[in-house]
């Protein structure tokens, strides 16, 4: 109980404008990234491939959240 007056909050990572257009572009080509693609992406950009891997799944999200608003002719549930 001590231990937690010390704890650092967390802190959401703020990411460049050159590391999200970097990650928008991959998610372009790939909605799915696998290991060594991910860890080979955070390398390139100075990110955790943690911070990759959350980035991934939260853009994932904001996608399928407009893909699901926007009627389309190649996906009508």
């Amino acid at each position: 109980l001590a231990d937690s007056i010390h704890k650092k909050k967390h802190t959401r990572p703020t990411f460049t404008g050159h590391q999200i257009f970097a990650l928008e572009k991959t998610f372009e080509q790939t909605k799915y990234l696998a290991g060594p693609e991910r860890a080979q992406l955070a390398y390139s950009l100075g990110m955790t491939e943690s911070q990759v891997k959350v980035w991934f799944q939260n853009r994932r999200t904001k996608w399928r959240k407009k893909s699901a608003l926007e009627p389309s002719s190649s996906s009508q549930r």
